[in-house]
């Protein structure tokens, strides 16, 4: 299996994903991220060089709860990872992120606005790199 980290998925992969946004077939979905943190934080502007990928990342990550919670998502689960029990990889991820949305249509409407697009500066500061994965709940525990 062939994985590779990166910060935004490309036109096939938007197309795919987003295709039931909107339909019948559209509903809660749940956001597996599993993130990459620079050493130091890389803003184009040169600002807050000091500070590390995570704490940049941070910033991101409280602005964008507000937005995720205002449009009827959650939170699920954010946590530091510490190991690995099953398969091989050659580096592990820094950080796993569960979220939830209402729909494939909200997320998208989140990415598509402004208010998203004014905090994504501390997400790509932060961020090495990601795979964000999209999980259908069928089965309620």
């Amino acid at each position: 299996m062939h994985y590779e980290n990166t910060m935004r998925p490309n036109d096939g992969q938007m197309e795919e994903f987003f295709a039931r946004a909107g339909t019948a077939k559209d509903g809660p979905v749940v956001m597996v991220n599993l993130l990459k943190f620079r050493e130091r934080a890389a803003y184009p502007d040169g600002r807050d060089a000091n500070i590390s990928g995570f704490e940049a990342y941070t910033r991101y990550g409280i602005a964008v709860k507000g937005i995720i919670e205002r449009l009827g998502g959650r939170m699920l689960y954010v946590g530091a990872v510490d190991g690995l029990m099953i398969g091989e990889c050659e580096e592990l991820w820094d950080q796993v992120a569960l979220v939830e949305y209402p729909s494939r249509a909200a997320l998208l409407d989140m990415v598509n606005s402004a208010e998203y697009h004014a905090i994504e500066v501390h997400r790509d500061a932060g961020l090495a790199g990601q795979i964000n994965i999209g999980a259908k709940t069928f089965l309620s525990l």
